[in-house]
């Protein structure tokens, strides 16, 4: 039929035989897709034979081959049915093929494009790096790293380098410095969103979701909440109200059991331990997959938020109270956490916003990468770009990572591996750029505004609680015919033993256990071929196979239906009945046992993964007593290298595999060896190893900020009762005397002070002109109970202020706030400068003392106008963190340009830039890339910044990464107390470029149509970016869009909402 080909024509005919079967069973035909999704992460998999069999065509002939066999068909056509759908296959799967190789082509040029890019930003960064000028030389600080002895630029807030951090070398905290360390009571965040997370009884394995990653995560909680020094940690996962799911993950707090330590000293009261906090957001009935969870992060944020700063000022009152002799209405100091911890991409994300809005350090944990993945697909060339995206989310997944190495202190990887060849694909990660950093901050010279985050390796730990003493004896323990035989057996023997035994003709032989989920990167298929290949492997040992829990495999979801079918297929081809075990069924407490059981055949685990990022069943078997032989692609590389209890092996070749399991089952001393080493050296991957390493490295590596430094959170007196007319002077200073009390310096002398009283109380008639007589007493500026929010980005076509426009939306929101009683304030939320948003803010009739606060420079400053129209001194030091300063303002023109544009396009606008604010002057939108171009482009060098374009495209606003304007809201909701559900926000339904990220979260939303003519939105993100649906839910009841003209639809949505 075809060319020759036997193999093709037999693929060929296979395929029409299969779809012949189907139309019998009145079943329609799969369509040919061109891209077809990964098998392991497939909504729905139950085996097809059509696709495989494309597949196979696919990835095993060249395209000239496929399409010589269409033309050979064509030329034998006939009227039969049979060879006109022989033709139309033989056309689709020609076109697939080509499809491939155009993918390919394309990746190949995106990684060749990426790759320059890379280097030319690290050779840039090198380059400038590589060199001490002189004046740098002198400024080396004396061995004591006094202040006193840094130059000026080292000494400017943008320039918050940790000296003596980076000069501590990392050591295991010492027994006696334990004993030291047990007052230090640390609170720590961890962070871990997607899966079913519980305490008991996990559901490892029953989606993709709920893996390795959720059984790490609880154990690290118990584990360092039993660590000397630690007296809380948190554990913020999501919260699941479904049918679909147990009702415990509804649970809004779970305590978790504390693992058994010598350094526990039965101290149970007073909230320390370890918790799981479930927070809902989303859908409150829906258990959604991580790749739908993306718009939801801000909500997830705003609760976060709240739930740490509630904890942290009860700590605060329970660890710190205010001495004795302190005034009556003085509060305890919060205990914020020491460190926030991300496991994933989601959870980066989530803990990056909580470190910057709270200025407490970040580490993060990757567990699997986005762009390795993403490089996997493209190889695959199954999947176009818009494909993958729209799949796994991709992109946006990216760049949450991104953000999280833009804001860690610190990376936790399993393995070197990790570092090297998944990391360091990131724009924010390049090696040698973090070398040269780490080389300049030790001679204590300034890092000309760059930042590189420090990568630790730090294994995971494991509980070792289940593990008896008989299981790390060098005998046999109980006679295996004991064991086998339950007559003879002195104690009840676990169930899944006899589970798994009854697989087996001859239950005396060693045992061969590989225990994964049934994913093909698992590379199962692969052992099972290599066990029914050996006569003697099959001769010397059984062979069990542990993947996940199934009922029916046609209903599992995922790829794990198709690895199951792969499975069996090959345990009949081989006939290895009698030989080969697969349960059903196990539960995480039988997991030990078997183990045990394999280790009692004298037997050996293998990990045959195509890559395992780390290994986490390695070390398990190790712990009881069994040598492994396991993959040579990733963390196992380090981990025998450390235990030195088993052997490697190229999990692509069948014979490799052979040869170590033979080599370690029938050399009974090699055995023995491997065993005791493995028990020997077990200990380095205990948790409380883990811990205390974990510790040291958060220790050397975090820059923890002085107390000075740290959110100050007032507490807000209830409002004054009392609405007589005879108070209003003593309710007005009492009023202001908070208000001086939360935003004014803690040096005013007396005469400022009286000054201060006197200038509000000249400004407090027209901040009440809209609010009228009846206004309720005590409520003032830092003491509302609600907020309206400003933000809408009224701009004409050259960039000046839509007065008009801007003008409607103020007067909708005051009017909307009539009747609150001084209950609501108001901010106005902008790009502008200072001066500019007060000036505007005249044109519009309003007086700027009448708006409690306004953000400016989108978010790098905020101003209390009823004071005065400066930018806060201390709001400007919480965003100063890894803000480059001076180093990034001569970059980002040369790097923002477009290719064909001229240096005037893009030029420093000294007018329109503050301290903590480079701004930009852009002549045309065409001319300048976009903010995802730039910001790619500064990581490479290693600078860390927020960019967005304002005034219609007309500028660029270049801040510090802590300050965005979402940021600035939140920091004021902290400072003032108030709930963000008392919030409402109105934006237009366009704006500048960080408008999306004022949608989202748990304030109210109102999108205003018609008052903003033109935005800058369209230089957000390139066509190959993420959607704006992965960044808002537009659907969120949270987020309402009005009808144009309908003010009282405004009044109402926002009274109802605050």
């Amino acid at each position: 039929m075809a060319v020759g080909n036997e193999w093709i024509n037999g693929y060929l005919e296979a395929i029409l035989d299969a779809g012949s079967k189907l139309r019998v069973q009145g079943v329609s035909l799969p369509p040919l897709e061109p891209a077809p999704a990964l098998a392991s992460e497939e909504s729905s998999a139950a085996y097809n034979p059509t696709r495989y069999f494309v597949e196979e065509v696919v990835r095993s002939f060249d395209d000239q081959a496929l399409h010589k066999t269409w033309t050979k068909v064509v030329a034998m056509r006939n009227s039969q049915e049979r060879n006109n759908r022989l033709e139309n296959l033989c056309w689709r799967i020609w076109n697939v093929a080509r499809q491939k190789k155009q993918v390919e082509r394309d990746y190949s040029q995106e990684v060749a494009r990426r790759k320059q890019e890379q280097e030319l930003g690290s050779l840039e960064a090198a380059e400038d790096l590589s060199e001490l000028s002189e004046g740098e030389k002198e400024t080396v600080p004396k061995p004591d790293g006094a202040a006193a002895h840094l130059s000026a630029d080292e000494q400017q807030p943008q320039q918050r380098t940790r000296l003596a951090r980076i000069n501590s070398e990392v050591r295991l905290v010492s027994d006696d410095e334990d004993e030291q360390s047990k007052d230090r009571n640390l609170y720590i965040v961890l962070v871990s969103i997607h899966g079913l997370v519980r305490g008991e009884n996990m559901e490892l394995g029953r989606d993709s979701d709920t893996g390795g990653q959720v059984k790490y995560v609880v154990e690290l909680a118990r584990a360092l909440a039993a660590t000397a020094g630690v007296h809380r940690v948190d554990l913020l996962t999501r919260q699941i109200s479904c049918p679909d799911v147990d009702w415990t993950y509804g649970e809004p707090v779970e305590m978790l059991e504390r693992l058994s330590s010598g350094d526990d000293d039965g101290d149970e009261s007073g909230g320390g331990g370890a918790y799981i906090v479930r927070l809902p957001c989303g859908p409150r009935d829906q258990y959604i997959p991580k790749e739908e969870l993306w718009p939801h992060i801000p909500e997830f944020v705003d609760r976060a938020l709240s739930h740490v700063t509630n904890v942290a000022r009860a700590l605060g009152e329970q660890l710190q109270p205010p001495p004795s002799d302190a005034p009556a209405t003085a509060l305890a100091a919060p205990v914020w956490p020491y460190v926030i911890h991300g496991h994933y991409a989601d959870a980066a994300e989530v803990a990056a916003n909580l470190a910057s809005a709270l200025n407490v350090p970040m580490v993060m944990t990757g567990h699997s990468l986005g762009r390795n993945k993403l490089e996997q697909l493209l190889k695959l060339g199954r999947m176009h770009g818009p494909e993958i995206q729209g799949t796994y989310k991709i992109a946006r997944r990216i760049e949450a990572e991104e953000t999280g190495l833009d804001t860690a202190e610190m990376v936790v990887t399993s393995t070197k591996q990790e570092i090297e060849e998944q990391w360091g694909l990131y724009d924010g990660f390049d090696l040698m750029v973090e070398r040269k950093l780490r080389v300049r901050q030790r001679r204590g010279v300034s890092s000309l505004g760059r930042y590189m985050p420090r990568m630790a390796v730090i294994p995971p730990g494991m509980d070792f609680s289940f593990v008896d003493t008989q299981d790390t004896a060098d005998g046999d323990g109980a006679d295996l015919q004991m064991l086998i035989d339950p007559v003879k057996a002195k104690k009840a023997l676990p169930p899944i033993w006899s589970e798994i035994l009854r697989f087996f003709t001859n239950p005396h032989k060693p045992m061969i256990l590989a225990l994964s989920r049934p994913d093909p990167k698992k590379n199962i298929t692969t052992l099972l071929k290599a066990y029914g290949e050996s006569r003697k492997l099959r001769e010397l040992a059984n062979l069990t196979l542990i993947l996940g829990n199934r009922d029916d495999i046609d209903d599992m979801a995922g790829g794990g239906g198709t690895v199951l079918t792969a499975v069996l297929k090959l345990i009949d081809r081989y006939d290895l009945y009698g030989q080969v075990a697969y349960p059903k069924h196990h539960k995480q407490t039988d997991v030990p046992h078997i183990y045990r059981l394999a280790a009692k055949t004298k037997g050996v685990f293998i990990n045959p993964a195509l890559v395992e990022p780390f290994g986490l069943t390695i070390i398990e078997a190790a712990a009881y007593g069994l040598p492994v032989v396991a993959t040579k692609n990733g963390g196992p590389v380090d981990i025998l290298k450390a235990l030195h209890n088993g052997l490697l092996v190229d999990p692509h070749s069948a014979e490799a595999i052979t040869g170590a399991l033979l080599s370690l089952l029938a050399d009974k001393g090699q055995w023995l060896e491997s065993r005791r080493n493995g028990l020997r050296n077990i200990h380095r991957f205990s948790w409380p190893h883990h811990c205390r390493l974990y510790l040291s490295h958060v220790a050397a590596y975090c820059d923890h900020p002085s107390p000075h430094q740290r959110l100050r959170v007032p507490g807000v007196p209830a409002a004054s009762a009392s609405m007589g007319g005879d108070d209003s002077l003593s309710d007005s200073l009492r009023g202001l005397s908070l208000q001086i009390s939360v935003d004014a310096s803690s040096d005013l002398n007396a005469g400022d002070s009286a000054a201060l009283i006197m200038d509000a109380l000249r400004r407090r008639p027209a901040a009440d002109r809209r609010e009228g007589s009846g206004r309720a007493l005590g409520f003032a500026p830092g003491r509302r109970q609600s907020l309206l929010v400003v933000a809408v980005d009224c701009y004409c076509d050259d960039g000046k202020p839509d007065v008009e426009q801007l003008k409607k939306a103020i007067d909708a929101a005051m009017s909307a706030g009539d009747g609150a009683g001084g209950r609501q304030g108001y901010v106005l939320s902008t790009g502008m400068t200072i001066p500019e948003a007060a000036e505007t803010l005249k044109a519009c009739g309003a007086d700027p003392a009448g708006f409690d606060a306004l953000i400016c420079s989108s978010g790098a400053e905020i101003c209390y106008p009823w004071k005065e129209l400066t930018a806060d001194e201390e709001y400007s030091g919480h965003v100063a963190f890894r803000w480059p300063g001076d180093h990034v303002k001569t970059v980002v023109p040369r790097l923002g340009k477009a290719e064909d544009a001229q240096a005037s396009d893009l030029a420093v606008d000294v007018s329109a830039g503050s301290v903590h604010c480079h701004a930009y002057a852009a002549t045309d939108a065409s001319k300048v890339k976009k903010v995802d171009s730039i910001r790619q482009a500064l990581r490479m060098r290693g600078f860390r910044c927020n960019l967005v374009y304002t005034r219609a495209c007309t500028r660029l606003n270049v801040i510090p990464l802590s300050a965005s304007r979402p940021r600035a809201l939140r920091y004021l909701s902290i400072q003032w107390g108030i709930d963000l559900a008392k919030v409402a926000v109105l934006v237009g339904e366009t704006g500048d470029t960080d408008r999306e990220k004022l949608l989202p979260g748990l304030h109210r939303t109102l999108i205003l149509p018609g008052m903003v003519s033109r935005g800058s939105e369209q230089l957000v993100r390139g066509e190959d970016g993420y959607a704006t649906q992965d960044v808002v839910a537009m659907d969120s009841p949270n987020i309402v869009t009005l009808a144009q003209g309908q003010e009282d639809d405004c009044r109402i949505c926002i009274q109802g909402s605050i």
